[in-house]
């Protein structure tokens, strides 16, 4: 049966190899015949050797999620090969180098193999060791271009693009295309009874990663200073904060940067100095993942107790300890909702492709100066280092930044005396200054420690508890500051919901699709944002189950709806992933549809 615009291919290669651009061009190519693509870079944490995978999802319908199953596997790993084959559905198909004979433990009588000999083409045509190695994945590119009906036109406009500058290099890439063309038409029957043809469904979508994308946001958001420590996966995100900076940072007359970026000795003191720049009138940020968030658990209690601004970026990967950094999971919830110890809370922001990273970047920042308390937005690793298809980011050149409640010179001449952390508005926020903004008054001492609303040092256990209760009402008050959750439906149609966020959103749009054609409707929540305001409370109040998608062991955005809202348990299902990988719309549909039948 014939498969237009509707598979799955997995790339096996070996970490370092150069083939990461190749399989990248392969999916840029397909997404610029305007057929919508999603690919996931499956990598090991070391630097090379290792195996490494990349999938990519051709999908016409739109969906956007992982999918299970492999329908053409690209096998160039010695290592993996056993791996790969097994992983092939039955019908599929597996690509390998037929340099070397294939051995017959490799030999499945459902799929259909497709021997190139890459490297003796190699040995052929290049006689520097790494030119065979770079070429080799041009070869097996261009080579699916034949297998697939790819327009080897648009593989030629990508390369022009990629050697933009570097042009001497372009015609031995054609070259190396043409050689894998070549090959199939002289070889095999073309195309595969898979293979894509040109659509306009991607319109004027693009394709970006989320670290860039919180990035670009945090430099449109206003800040001038990033201070960080390196951790995987979210390194990347401060990279691209300075790749945007120089270029709207940098005064083009003078060359003076209007930004400064530190990276310090650890995460602990990133935060720290993150905090000082906010706490001196800076927008400041930093990104870390898990690991970091650990280790900055005490200067986020200052931040919430102090009342100091902060914006923290955690790309979640797998858990706990050093885990497996170079995979996925949303497992980070719980420690970034509650980190330090004594009651603190922490408002959580849950973008669920590129475009959200960006514009909740930058409602980040006006958070934090509105509520003056750390801002943490939780991205994953599948996120923030896959490029994924998102409508264009948008920014309105009127937009103004929250500033929050800030006195001036003159607001200080005419109040009386200062009180740093009264409520005078009865929202539980109280007023600032910024350092030297009167020569006489504004002035106060920021401090952990116990304090009166005018900064005072106290340990009277009244004052104590004025100043946690003016903290809870400020925590009421963000409940009608933060994103709105968007809900699917105008009006509920089903005694049973589902809740989701992050990167669990675009498989759970695909399940509820395919629960749908099963005559199983769900009614649907994506959550952007804790705390929770009264709509999340509704929605769980108005149906009888609730199936919570998430992907971590211990159900914690399940735990904090339970501990926030006080739901009944028993009310709440859930529907965990955890192994690493971006959950699928399958495994959702499994995990629902055994759930209705037991109960």
């Amino acid at each position: 049966m014939s498969k237009v615009n509707d598979f799955v291919v997995r790339f096996a290669n070996v970490n370092g190899t150069g083939s990461a651009s190749a399989n990248g061009m392969f999916a840029k190519a397909i997404f610029r015949m305007g057929i919508p693509v999603t690919p996931k870079n499956i990598f090991p944490s070391n630097i090379q050797g290792l195996p490494t995978w990349y999938e990519v999802r051709i999908s016409e319908k739109g969906y956007l999620g992982r999918r299970e199953g492999i329908d053409l596997m690209v096998s160039v790993n010695p290592q993996s090969m056993l791996k790969d084959v097994q992983s092939v559905s039955s019908g599929g198909y597996f690509m390998y180098d037929s340099t070397k004979p294939l051995h017959k433990e490799y030999i499945r009588e459902d799929i259909t193999y497709l021997g190139i000999p890459l490297m003796g083409i190699c040995m052929e045509q290049y006689t520097d060791p790494r030119q065979r190695q770079l070429f080799k994945n041009i070869i097996y590119v261009g080579a699916l271009s034949a297998l697939l009906d790819i327009e080897f036109g648009v593989l030629e406009q990508l390369l022009a693009e990629q050697f933009k500058g570097k042009e001497k290099l372009i015609p031995a890439n054609v070259q190396a295309l043409q050689l894998g063309v070549n090959y199939v038409k002289e070889n095999f029957s073309y195309p595969l009874d898979i293979r894509v043809e040109r659509r306009d469904l991607v319109g004027n979508r693009i394709m970006f990663d989320g670290n860039g994308a919180c990035g670009l946001g945090a430099v449109y958001a206003g800040a001038t200073v990033a201070a960080w420590y390196p951790i995987t996966p979210s390194t990347s995100v401060v990279e691209k904060f300075e790749k945007y900076a120089k270029k709207f940072r940098t005064d083009k007359e003078t060359g003076e940067k209007n930004y400064a970026i530190v990276q310090a000795e650890d995460e602990l003191a990133a935060i720290g100095m993150v905090i000082g720049a906010n706490w001196n009138g800076a927008r400041s940020f930093t990104a870390t993942s898990g690991p970091g968030v650990s280790l900055m658990n005490e200067f986020l209690g200052l931040g919430y107790f102090a009342e100091i601004p902060a914006v923290l970026i955690d790309v979640q990967r797998t858990g706990p300890s050093t885990g497996m950094p170079t995979r996925t999971q949303q497992s980070d919830i719980t420690i970034s909702a509650y980190a330090s110890h004594g009651d603190t809370k922490h408002v959580l922001l849950f973008p669920s492709n590129p475009k959200e990273c960006f514009e909740l970047t930058a409602d980040a920042f006006d958070l934090a100066e509105r509520l003056q308390t750390p801002i943490i937005v939780l991205t994953d690793l599948d996120l923030g280092m896959n490029d994924h298809m998102s409508e264009p980011f948008v920014w309105n050149p009127e937009r103004k930044y929250d500033r929050g409640k800030v006195y001036t010179a003159a607001d200080l001449e005419e109040i009386g005396r200062f009180g740093r952390y009264l409520d005078t508005d009865g929202d539980g926020i109280p007023y600032r200054t910024y350092p030297g903004t009167h020569p006489t008054k504004g002035s106060y001492f920021t401090r952990g420690t116990s304090r009166d609303e005018y900064a005072v040092y106290t340990e009277d256990s009244t004052a104590y508890v004025r100043n946690m209760q003016r903290l809870e009402k400020k925590w009421d008050t963000a409940k009608d500051l933060v994103p709105k959750p968007h809900f699917y439906q105008e009006k509920n149609m089903s005694p049973l919901g589902v809740i989701f966020f992050g990167t669990s959103t675009y498989s759970s749009e695909e399940a509820i699709d395919l629960l749908r054609e099963q005559d199983v409707v769900l009614d649907a929540m994506q959550l952007k944002a804790f705390p929770f305001n009264k709509d999340v409370e509704q929605f769980i109040e108005d149906h009888e189950v609730i199936f919570v998608i998430e992907q971590n062991r211990d159900a914690q955005m399940r735990s904090l709806l339970i501990n926030e809202l006080e739901v009944n348990p028993k009310k709440l299902i859930r529907i965990l992933n955890y192994d690493g990988m971006p959950i699928t719309a399958d495994k959702i549909v499994k995990e629902i549809s055994k759930n209705l039948v037991t109960n």
